[in-house]
């Protein structure tokens, strides 16, 4: 009997000792987003990688990809170009990825709860996020699925505080009202909503390079 269960475990050590490695990269990347996020508490300007700051986002959501969507790592698709650093409110545009790409979320369980049996079999949601260079002192970051979509009206006032798309009792309304305060306002950037009932949405966001020459 001994035997029999020094063998199993000799067989089983590698797996264990897998599951072991991976669960410890896990909680180093989830620390490391952690730190990356709480400069939520810092109000001036600083340098920020923003492909860095869209992968801590992505980590911190994990929760809600698995409980609505499955695996971020089959839904996301990242386009990301070489883009420069940017002087900006790192925590404030933390707070505004963890806005937009949480509804994306949403918006993208939401459509696959209104599909037939047969279409969610072969519906695959999607999460496209882009970022390019527009000009020397500008870059673009758009966050695009393949959710519901919404009407004219609804994008319209998709901006508006307390407005939302979502069921009653979910969601503040605030989410996206925040954020177009922080690109607009702080940033003097843009931020605009591309969307079709049925054909997704994409939010467009251009920020200058250095924000802080607009202090």
């Amino acid at each position: 009997m001994w035997a029999i269960n020094v063998d199993f475990l000799v067989a089983d050590l590698p797996k264990v000792l897998n599951s072991m490695s991976v669960g410890a990269e896990r909680i180093r990347d989830l620390v490391v987003s952690l730190r990356n996020f709480s400069r939520v508490d810092e109000s001036e300007i600083k340098p920020l990688d923003i492909h860095q700051s869209i992968d801590s986002t992505l980590i911190l959501l994990q929760p809600q990809f698995k409980e609505k969507l499955g695996s971020a790592k089959n839904l996301i698709v990242k386009n990301y170009s070489d883009l420069p650093l940017i002087t900006c409110y790192a925590s404030q545009l933390n707070q505004v990825f963890m806005n937009i790409i949480g509804n994306a979320i949403d918006a993208v369980y939401e459509h696959r709860l209104t599909l037939s049996a047969a279409a969610k079999e072969i519906f695959t949601g999607k999460i496209i996020i882009s970022t390019s260079v527009i000009s020397r002192d500008w870059v673009r970051i758009c966050v695009k699925d393949n959710g519901k979509g919404m009407t004219t009206e609804m994008k319209n006032r998709i901006f508006e505080p307390f407005f939302t798309t979502k069921p009653v009792g979910e969601g503040t309304g605030l989410g996206l009202s925040i954020s177009y305060q922080i690109i607009v306002n702080q940033h003097r950037g843009k931020i605009d909503c591309l969307s079709q009932p049925g054909m997704g949405t994409e939010f467009v966001i251009q920020i200058p390079t250095d924000c802080s020459q607009y202090d």
